[in-house]
């Protein structure tokens, strides 16, 4: 045995650092001393010991007692950064889960056949085209609506144009063109009313656009929607008021064909006034000229629809 390990009484070497002050029995001062600065590491927090290496022990600590803390500290930062990362990875696979439920494919489009697919294609494109075309007339009727001089040209003009139609419709403008002249000759029996508005309806069927009855005084009326048929005496007859006498004539506008093949189909109009006698006379007009006009017509409860 060494004298240093004699003088300790305990057969151990005698510390060579600092060493704790003793008590009066020799025991160690229980009263906290403050620490030397030098052994404080900056790293350490105020008011606990410095982690030593697993193999050493500070002085008055049991040995191995860092080393332990060390572990247990390891396995503090551990823990939180293993919760951090798990938390990530969570939300990752959340993630690819909501966006491989959002671009799957719909189950009724997946069973549809290629077939229809391609029927649906078709008719989808048809309808743009459809749509389009629809676009670049709209587009066009603008721009020459917009364009100045020349849309209020064109404004006008088509103003014009509906204006002479309505004109001629009333019977408050004078019209000409191609038609007939089909003149009734009285037999046996004078020709009736209803002959002759049975004539103007199978006109009106066959497209005439307009037309007038004359009387053998050369009087004449002109026939609109609201012209009425009423016998007079000694054959006479009235048309809006108005007695004609016979022999009575409709000049008619329209396809001169189509018109006079209506007057003629058996049973019709030229077969009922042969059977009572009379006779019908259809001419064939290049021009035919409507002349007689009737009086604007003022509405007193019809009104526009807004």
């Amino acid at each position: 045995m060494s004298e240093e390990q004699s003088e300790t009484g305990t057969g151990w070497p005698r510390p060579t650092g600092p060493t704790r002050p003793q008590g009066p029995a020799g025991e160690p001062d229980p009263r906290p001393e403050a620490p030397d600065p030098d052994e404080i590491s900056p790293l350490t927090p105020e008011g606990e010991p410095p982690v030593e290496d697993a193999g050493s022990s500070g002085a008055g600590a049991p040995e191995g007692s860092s080393g332990v803390r060390a572990v247990f500290g390891l396995g503090r930062r551990f823990t939180s950064a293993g919760a951090m990362i798990a938390l990530l990875l969570g939300l990752l696979g959340f993630t690819l889960v909501v966006q491989l439920r959002t671009t799957s494919t719909d189950p009724t489009s997946a069973a549809t056949r290629q077939e229809d697919l391609v029927r649906i294609f078709s008719d989808l494109d048809s309808r743009e085209k459809r749509l389009r075309q629809d676009i670049e007339s709209l587009e066009e009727s603008q721009r020459q609506l917009r364009s100045g001089e020349q849309g209020r040209q064109a404004a006008l003009e088509e103003a014009t144009r509906r204006a002479d139609e309505l004109g001629i419709l009333a019977g408050t403008l004078p019209a000409r063109g191609p038609g007939l002249s089909v003149r009734f000759e009285a037999g046996s029996k004078p020709i009736s009313a209803y002959r002759i508005l049975d004539a103007v309806q199978e006109l009106r069927g066959a497209g005439a656009e307009a037309m007038q009855v004359s009387g053998g005084d050369g009087a004449s009326v002109r026939v609109i929607a609201s012209t009425y048929f009423l016998d007079g005496g000694d054959g006479a007859l009235v048309v809006d008021g108005r007695p004609l006498t016979g022999p009575f004539t409709i000049t008619v506008i329209g396809d001169p064909t189509t018109m006079a093949t209506a007057l003629r189909i058996p049973g019709g109009v030229a077969a009922s006034v042969a059977g009572d006698g009379g006779n019908v006379i259809v001419e064939d007009r290049e021009v035919a000229e409507v002349s007689a006009l009737h009086a604007p017509v003022k509405l007193e409860h019809a009104r526009p629809v807004s």
